[in-house]
């Protein structure tokens, strides 16, 4: 079966292909066998079906009824795309799938399930609302919707690349000799790794397989004693990486895994598999194979986290070419914004062409952020043709934005003035700076998580009365994902302890509907700190983001002498660094955008 029609057509025809399946129902996930940040166009099944286009969605399909759900970030967008007379628009913050399902399913029913498209933990929540609700979970052998996607783009077939040490800073045969001698201390025979960015960091290779990230989707298994296995699509594969992945790495087709993880099991060999970021699917295939599963978190993960002095020093490099390419951004907005005329697209193109004229330059590090006056309180916007809005004088402005470079990855949030803004705008935008400052200046001792931070970003707008609904940081790769894990900073959970070598955002906010939006973002680094008379090991944040701080929104009386010092030295350091490499316009430009705050009423707190 086949249907070209529109989202009341797809719907029928999945309710008619789940019947032909034997299951009442199935849950759509916008996610892919990777468990991918950015999807290539042949798993964004969401958005074919339902018409919902946002970066987190998921359909529930039952014979009489449906919904999508999203979170508060589309809150707009789910009610402009998704038809309410079709689906119901559900906000997951007040109502889960699983709830959902449980409220739903009828008893007896047959719930399915691709179990590629979850992990082991999302299957066992989804497994407990079904039985809940008097149902039994079906793990589907084919997707059913897959089978009457008539227009469903190709697989992506990009060639695959090699990433020289030069930026890598570690030849692969260390970086699988090290993650092996960690299974090997484990008893484990072998590690599952289906995540990209993983694969990509222990092979050092990279892609374009999907947007933002640099990535070639495939999967591998890496032995205890340091040699793996490739699973990829042969076309991605040429000389050039045959000769970069050498001996020790044997490539075989993505077809090909399933016999080898039915060997593995046969063979009696101990295979871990991470159930927070694998899919189920290669699990279940373990398990009906007799096989033994270790399911310990991947230790690729953390050590990727920590980046060595190679990438380290790219990354600054990174940052100091962003850092150019921003100044000329902001002068350039700064000669016109008080004029009006200009939009929320054409400053992302604009950003975007500064960027470009780098021959590094590999792309942006995610979709950016351009939102102008009350767009702006949209927490995660994407502008569209339909949304765009022009930016008024005496409005302020909310741009957040990313580059990829081949040695390394950039993330910046500066909200910008347009001329004189409100005192209201002004008082708020400082909070944030109070709190970005706070976590730029913050000393901790070793072992410390990013929970424990986050309230010194919130601190000064706390007192107000105020706060912000997103985390505070979040990893960022080298030349990979602009999200990586495990270290975050979030007052809802702690995340990994933070360690010399992580990268992690600085990102205060405050938002308020139909008015304004706020964000000051640098990336930071952790670092040791030698503390007088400390007593155990001490660790701080260098900070990499190079760019002015919109000294126009400032309330210097709630500022103190040190946070107007930390300021001050701040923008020195940006005005000393980029000036020398700057045109005179943009050079003169960035001498008074970077000047000492000086000369006004201070606090003396």
């Amino acid at each position: 079966m086949s249907v070209t029609g529109g989202a009341a057509e797809r719907l029928a025809a999945l309710r008619s292909a789940l019947a032909a399946a034997e299951v009442d129902g199935m849950i759509v996930p916008r996610a892919d066998e990777h468990q991918s940040e950015y999807l290539p166009a042949s798993a964004e099944r969401v958005a074919w079906l339902t018409g919902f286009t946002g970066s987190a969605g998921t359909a529930v399909v039952l014979p009489e009824t449906a919904a999508v759900f999203t979170d508060g970030r589309y809150s707009l967008q789910i009610q402009d795309q998704v038809d309410g007379a079709l689906y119901e628009r559900l906000n997951s913050a007040d109502k889960t799938p699983a709830d959902w399902i449980e409220e739903h399913l009828a008893s007896g029913s047959r719930f399915g399930v691709d179990p590629w498209l979850h992990t082991e933990r999302q299957l066992e929540r989804l497994r407990k609302a079904v039985e809940k609700a008097g149902g039994e979970l079906k793990l589907l052998e084919s997707n059913p919707l897959d089978a009457i996607w008539s227009d469903r783009p190709e697989p992506p077939a990009e060639p695959m690349k090699p990433h020289p040490t030069a930026y890598a800073g570690r030849r692969s045969e260390e970086k699988r000799a090290e993650i092996g001698a960690v299974l090997s201390e484990a008893k484990v025979d072998a590690l599952l790794v289906t995540s990209a960015e993983s694969i990509a960091w222990l092979l050092n290779i990279r892609g374009e397989d999907v947007r933002n990230t640099p990535l070639c989707l495939c999967f591998a298994i890496l032995s205890a004693d340091g040699t793996a296995e490739l699973f990829v699509d042969p076309r991605k594969i040429g000389d050039e990486i045959r000769a970069h992945l050498g001996n020790a790495v044997t490539i075989r087709s993505r077809d090909e895994l399933g016999a080898a993880l039915d060997g593995i099991a046969a063979a009696g060999r101990t295979l871990r598999i991470d159930p927070e970021s694998a899919p189920a699917w290669p699990m279940e295939r373990i398990r009906a194979g007799g096989g033994k599963l270790d399911t310990e978190a991947d230790p690729i993960i953390a050590a990727k986290a920590m980046k060595n002095d190679v990438e380290l020093t790219g990354v600054r490099a990174a940052h100091l070419r962003d850092g150019l390419a921003y100044a000329r951004f902001l002068c350039w907005f700064a000669a016109r914004a008080h004029q009006g005329g200009l939009d929320e697209m054409t400053l992302v193109e604009r950003l975007h062409g500064f960027r470009a004229e780098h021959e590094m330059f590999r792309g942006p590090s995610f979709d950016t952020i351009s939102g102008a006056g009350p767009n702006g309180a949209i927490v995660h916007y994407r502008v569209t043709e339909e949304s765009n809005r022009n930016l008024n004088p005496g409005e302020i402005y909310l741009v957040d934005s990313g580059a990829q470079y081949l040695d390394g990855t950039t993330d910046i949030t500066r909200t910008l003035s347009t001329g004189v803004v409100g005192d209201e705008e002004q008082r708020c935008f400082t909070l944030v700076l109070k709190g970005m400052i706070a976590l730029s200046e913050a000393v901790f001792p070793a072992g410390t998580t990013g929970g424990q931070l986050d309230a010194l970003a919130r601190r000064a707008l706390w007192a107000a009365g105020l706060d912000y609904d997103h985390g505070t940081g979040h990893g960022v790769g080298a030349y990979l994902g602009v999200h990586e894990g495990p270290q975050r900073i979030s007052k809802t959970g702690g995340g990994a302890e933070l360690k010399p070598g992580m990268i992690i955002s600085n990102e205060p906010g405050y938002y308020r509907a139909g008015a304004f939006g706020i964000r000051i973002e640098n990336l930071v680094f952790v670092e040791e700190r030698e503390v007088a008379g400390a007593e155990r090991p001490m660790l701080g944040f260098e900070t990499l983001t190079l760019a002015p701080i919109d000294r126009a929104l400032i309330d210097l009386s709630l500022l103190d002498r040190h946070e107007i010092a930390w300021l001050d030295a701040y923008h020195a350091r940006v005005r000393d660094t980029l000036g020398p490499e700057l045109d005179p316009e943009t050079a003169a430009w960035l001498v008074d955008a970077t000047a000492p705050l000086a000369g006004k009423e201070m606090s003396q707190g």
